[in-house]
């Protein structure tokens, strides 16, 4: 990871690798590829240099976009750099402020001192063996020189590269809080990579070394490829840069700045082949024998399964298991659900479940060979893992993870053709979720998990595989779950294979835990359901209720004493409006300003703000107009009202912000790229974080062992079939849910006329006062008979 500095003299010289490309700094954002891409300024302030413990540094600089023909403000053309490592400690030694600054092999995130030092949104990182640096001293123009190569005693110029990094190892056992550190380990349980609630991804790992430590692991990269790859227990892994930390008493280790990650194969003997994304990493003879060290000594710990995969041939029902195969076909089921046909050369010795898809849908080989019909299983991925299947192509090799072999019947949704009685037939399901590293990915064509496969598939000949004879193989009618009986008021949507149980021993078991019960509803909290509806925060998570009409009301009144004129540069109409009884009232009059930007494009009306206006007269006008923004003018500066009263009315919908999250701006560049004008975009402009509707109610459950309380929340949308949003704006949306409880808890009904309900109940601990106590959350559950569309396999969290 050099940095390569050019001084004065002329020459030849080595120029910039002509396929990189320049990004200018106002056009970099978190999801810029910066793949063969370059950014340059002029440094215009250099942090100190940070050591973080031996031959780990980090120092943080600021560039500034020098070729732009406009004049930008600083927090458009101006950036922070994050540097780490030897390249921190070059860059202190090597640039002084005032040089111009090319950079490569950078990572873009996100900036977490925007808001104070008003730079760009964004920083740049660089750390590893790909980051490059080149360095113009301010004595020299970037345009007329470049690095060169030192070609003759004559020239006067330098390249200064960075020292050759010897990294240190930290045995797991010496890990101490709060610091960075390298370590090697051997992988004892992993899950694959799964989507967070942000933008990146997460996969947590357990590990192990020679000291007998045994350390978790918490990995988070923006790309899924970034990830380690990991295909069993056993394998080994190496950490550049990864945070200690102490969690639970026990010490854990975090992604930081500058993460690398690389792999190896574990079993003795197999070929030293690291694995990882990164194009340019560091792999010596050291590094060989480290892993060829931890390799025998994990072999004898008995660390590495002695099977870690069962073929078809070894499966039995009700079990979970790894299996390692190849992929012949795909075909979505539905939305939650991905059929994929597999084989591994053996013979599974129960009969196999048939699954029916339309051909029009099968991605991959369409026939099958007789000899080969009873070796295909049918996979069924739910969930979370649809998306990764997804991208399979036919031909791969996969590997899965926990995979249930399922005997009996099931149903599948969106099926309409006659269902056979496949009873006792075997199903392979890959349920929802990550729990006991549950998940799938492709092998490596050059594994040496797949060797042995290979040469069994490849006894298979070519002819065999396209015999139509078996076409009728994909075509077979699915197996078929008994439908339930009429009186069960809801249904379960999650694919969990937990027992039903009763309450009694749902409270009497730990959390966290996931149950299936069958009860009825004693009685609901609040009864007035509009008190039901809430307003939540994604980033801080606050939940609060929703003003009524008298608040809000009020809030508009309060407002209209700050009304004035406004110096925002806005196109401004204003309407003097008539005297209310009593005659001595003020006078009052409403103001309309639109933006002038949005007037040039023909789009004014999209975008109102409304000053003086009562809550009723705002609601009239929203009924006619797309967005209506109210906004009060203290001191003269155009501002929405207090975040207490909605910021938006979008004809019958109004929207809240949240107080604590939202930065409140309002100026005349407002909503530069934007092509669609909804509450989001508005949000966005407006600097206001956008609130989101849900509906929380507390439920008391009886099912003749006992009685539990148990919340209805993330999941209350597809409980009711109805939009939270819907519900606060909409009549008919607020009557079915009304009419759900009614239906669940009739007024004045007896026990005995209350029907029953199949609920799904995740249990959680929460901390009061120090006090850890039980809780209870309906989830994965949907009423019966108000959504035609509905099906069993609805999209579960992992638990």
């Amino acid at each position: 990871m050099p940095v390569l500095v050019v001084k004065d003299g002329p020459g030849p010289g080595t120029q910039v690798p002509p396929q990189l490309q320049r990004i200018p700094i106002p056009l970099l954002s978190p999801t810029s590829d910066c793949t063969g891409k370059t950014v340059k300024g002029r440094v215009v302030h250099k942090g100190p240099l940070v050591s973080m413990g031996e031959d780990n540094y980090v120092l943080k600089t600021v560039i500034q976009e020098v070729d732009s023909q406009q004049n930008m403000s600083p927090e458009h053309s101006s950036i922070n750099i994050i540097l780490f490592g030897a390249l921190a400690k070059d860059y202190s030694e090597s640039v002084s402020q005032g040089d111009m600054l090319l950079v490569t092999g950078f990572s873009v995130g996100n900036s977490p001192t925007a808001q104070k030092d008003k730079l760009h949104a964004c920083n740049l990182q660089l750390a590893g063996d790909d980051a490059w640096m080149y360095v113009w001293p301010s004595t020299v123009s970037p345009r007329e020189s470049v690095p060169r190569k030192r070609t003759s005693p004559a020239s006067t110029e330098v390249t200064k590269a960075v020292k050759v990094v010897k990294y240190t190892y930290v045995p797991l056992s010496d890990l101490k809080p709060g610091v960075v550190v390298n370590v090697y380990a051997v992988v004892t349980f992993f899950k694959q990579p799964f989507r967070t609630k942000g933008t990146d991804y997460c996969s947590t790992l357990k590990i192990t070394d020679q000291s007998n430590k045994k350390v978790g692991c918490t990995i988070f990269c923006d790309k899924l490829e970034e990830h380690p790859k990991i295909f069993k227990m056993g394998d080994i892994i190496r950490l550049h840069r990864v945070k200690t930390q102490l969690f639970n008493g026990a010490i854990s280790l975090l992604t930081s700045h500058g993460f690398s990650v690389v792999t190896f194969d574990g079993m003795v003997g197999s070929p030293v082949v690291p694995r990882t994304s990164s194009e340019s990493f560091k792999f010596g003879e050291e590094d060989c024998q480290v892993v060829e060290a931890l390799r025998t000594w994990a072999a004898n710990q008995s660390l590495v399964p002695a099977q870690p995969c069962v073929p078809l041939s070894a499966v039995q029902p009700k079990t979970y298991f790894d299996l390692t195969c190849q992929l012949l076909a795909k075909a979505p089921v539905d939305s939650s659900c991905t059929l994929l046909k597999v084989w591994d050369g053996s013979k599974c010795p129960h009969p196999l479940l048939d699954v029916f898809v339309e051909p029009n849908t099968l991605e991959g080989s369409p026939t099958l060979s007789k000899d080969m019909a009873n070796l295909t299983a049918n996979v069924l991925v739910y969930d979370n893992h649809v998306e990764v299947a997804r991208q399979f192509k036919p031909g791969s090799y996969l590997r899965i993870y926990n995979l249930h072999a399922v005997p009996g019947a099931s149903r599948l949704p969106s099926n309409d053709s006659v269902q056979s009685d496949q009873t006792g037939h075997l199903g392979f399901h890959l349920h929802g979720g990550t729990s006991y590293g549950r998940g799938l990915r492709v092998l490596p064509e050059d594994s040496p998990d797949i060797l042995d496969l290979k040469k069994i598939l490849e006894t298979f000949s070519e002819s065999d595989i396209n015999d139509s004879s078996m076409f009728e193989v994909w075509s077979t009618p699915p197996e078929s779950f008994g439908t339930a009986p009429d009186e069960i008021a809801t249904e379960r949507t999650c694919d969990h294979t937990v027992e039903q149980v009763s309450l009694a021993e749902v409270k009497s078991r730990s959390p966290p835990q996931v149950f299936h019960v069958q009860v009825q509803l004693k009685s609901y909290q609040p009864q007035r359901l509009y008190q039901s509806l809430k307003l939540f925060c994604h980033k801080c998570k606050t939940i609060r209720d929703v003003p009524d009409d008298v608040t809000v009301g009020g809030l508009f009144s309060e407002a209209q004493k700050d009304v004035g004129p406004c110096n925002n540069g806005y196109w401004t109409l204003v309407l003097p409006l008539p005297r209310e009884p009593p005659s001595e009232s003020p006078s009052r009059t409403l103001t309309l300003l639109m933006s002038s930007q949005l007037m040039g494009k023909g789009k004014a009306k999209e975008l109102i703000f409304l000053m003086g206006a009562t809550l009723e007269e705002t609601c009239r006008i929203a009924s006619a107009y797309s967005n209506i923004v109210p906004v009060t003018s203290p001191q003269g500066t155009m501002t929405p009202l207090d975040l207490s009263a909605p910021f938006l009315f979008r004809g019958t919908k109004r929207y809240y912000g949240c107080k604590q999250c939202s930065q409140l701006k309002v100026g005349e560049s407002l909503g530069e790229g934007v092509e669609v004008w909804d509450e989001k975009s508005v949000a966005d402009a407006l600097g206001v974080q956008l609130l989101q509707y849900g509906l929380l109610m507390k439920l008391e459950l009886q099912d003749g062992t006992g009685f539990l309380e148990a919340l209805l929340w993330r999941d209350a949308e597809s409980f009711f079939h109805v939009s939270a949003e819907d519900a606060a704006a909409d009549q008919e949306a607020q009557d079915r849910v009304q009419e759900t409880m009614d239906r669940l808890c009739p007024p004045g009904s007896s026990t005995a006329e209350r029907p029953w309900m199949d609920l799904c109940l995740s249990a959680y601990t929460v901390e009061e006062n120090g006090q850890r106590r039980a809780c209870y959350q309906i989830c994965h559950t949907g009423t019966r008979g108000t959504n035609p569309h509905t099906h069993p396999h609805a999209s579960p969290r992992d638990t």
